[in-house]
């Protein structure tokens, strides 16, 4: 008799066994630091069966050390744990009846799609563990580094690119994994590290990683101090490289029509002066005489726009100070754009002079302290010569000592005929609090807190620049 006995319970198929313990191996991993002794050798007997590397199961080996021995799992990493793609449309009812006379076939499917997921869990099981659990205690730059990368193949496995996940602070497991690599830069001896030139190279730049060496200059020298330059201004090109872009595009000053536009072939309007001279044509000839060309005009005004960027410093504006800087940077290095940076906590620093370099910008900077806007706005304001041709961007999540007399000085920026952009963070996310009593004010004053991505920002000054 074939089937199974009518009340009897439906016994695990093998493959889903296999998957459980590869499982509860990670969650076991994960959560205690001891290792399971039964775990790990039924896991081992699995990984070994579905013809996958013991390493696997390593945990100091780094997915990058797997893929270069067996580079044929790289494509099998990338994509993971993405979303499944849609379902296909449904079969009509000739093709479900020829699909019900295979179901032998079918059943052989079902059986390669159940050892496919095994193999899955076992690729899965790496990833997470590698990513997830990083012990306690000090940690080297080596892995740091191997850190970094299992992170990016995490990213890789959910179809995305290295680094998109990391930056991405407003959702997801952005965060988290935010979170974990800044714990993992501060158990680090930086120093020691910076001071030896070949674990110093074998540091990946991060937005935690230079947050601390920012934060630590002053207590640098020599080689160290050097190395922490160094990785800061890779950094920098890093980050530059990718908003320059989305400011590029921008074309600063509308044509000025009040200059004659130049008589060269280049700028020669072709249809007007078709358009134009129709009257002039001949049928008797098919021939159409041109008595005057027209030419686009090209020329453009060359008004200055003020930019004035005022950036908050203290310690829950990092990654704001960072790319501001960056972002003032490139407008600065706009045709007729005249920029002023000013970073404040507790006091203000007009960093104007070396807004067209960041790198020597963050040097200058002092991360961390309280805030009082009063005092930047106290170097802001005399810098606003001609209102209507000035915009003023303030980043901060605005958790004021004074706060009434600093949005009053905001609102009188406003009125006078400024742009006014209040920013609640200039990530790459635009994760950020902001502290309400401003958010309404603001509101009512009409200017919204703009928060999000930071192209949100650059839209703003493109179209008040353009």
């Amino acid at each position: 008799m074939t089937g199974q006995e009518p009340g009897a319970e439906a016994l695990p198929a093998p493959e889903d066994n296999r998957r459980q313990v590869l499982y509860w191996r990670l969650l076991s991993r994960l959560f205690d630091p001891e290792e399971q002794a039964t775990l790990e050798s039924a896991s081992l007997a699995v990984v070994e069966d579905i013809g996958l590397p013991a390493a696997l199961l390593d945990p100091l080996a780094s997915v990058d050390s797997i893929v270069q021995r067996h580079p044929e799992l790289a494509a099998e990493f990338d994509g993971l744990m993405a979303p499944p793609e849609p379902e296909p449309e449904p079969v009509s009812e000739s093709e479900s009846e020829s699909g019900a006379d295979s179901g032998s076939a079918g059943a052989g499917d079902d059986g390669r799609d159940r050892a496919a997921e095994v193999r899955c869990a076992a690729l899965v099981s790496k990833v997470l563990l590698n990513v997830f659990s990083t012990g306690s205690g000090t940690v080297t730059a080596g892995q740091l580094s191997r850190w970094q990368s299992d992170a990016g193949w995490l990213e890789r496995s959910l179809g995305c690119k290295p680094g998109e996940l990391r930056g991405a602070r407003a959702g997801g497991i952005g965060p988290e994994l935010g979170s974990i690599e800044a714990d993992l830069v501060k158990r680090m001896r930086l120093r020691e590290v910076l001071a030896d030139p070949g674990l110093a190279a074998r540091l990946t730049p991060s937005m935690s990683l230079i947050e601390q060496l920012l934060r630590d200059k002053n207590n640098l020298s020599g080689v160290a101090l050097a190395n922490a330059k160094a990785l800061i201004r890779r950094f920098v090109d890093e980050v530059a490289e990718v908003l320059r872009t989305q400011v590029e595009k921008a074309t600063v000053g509308a044509l000025d029509r009040s200059i004659p536009p130049k008589r060269v072939f280049r700028n020669l309007d072709l249809d007007r002066t078709i358009w134009k001279n129709l009257t002039n044509w001949s049928p008797e000839e098919e021939r159409l005489y041109v008595d005057r060309l027209y030419y686009r005009h090209t020329a453009r005004k060359t008004t200055p726009q003020r930019l004035i960027v005022v950036v908050d410093q203290s310690g829950s504006m990092v990654d704001s100070m960072v790319n501001c800087t960056i972002l003032a940077s490139i407008f600065a290095g706009l045709p007729k754009v005249d920029v002023h940076l000013i970073a404040y906590d507790t006091q203000a620093l007009d960093l104007t002079p070396w807004v067209h370099d960041p790198f020597e910008t963050l040097l200058r900077t002092n991360l961390g302290g309280g805030t009082d806007g009063t005092v930047a706005m106290a170097l802001a304001q005399p810098k606003i010569a001609e209102p209507r041709n000035t915009v003023v961007v303030w980043i901060s999540d605005f958790y004021e000592w004074r706060t009434e007399p600093l949005f009053e000085s905001m609102a009188a920026i406003h009125r006078s005929g400024a742009k006014f952009i209040p920013v609640g963070s200039v990530t790459s996310s635009g994760r950020g609090s902001v502290n309400p009593w401003f958010r309404e004010r603001f509101k009512d004053l009409g200017t919204p807190v703009l928060s999000g991505h930071i192209r949100k920002l650059v839209h703003e000054l493109k179209t008040f620049l353009t």
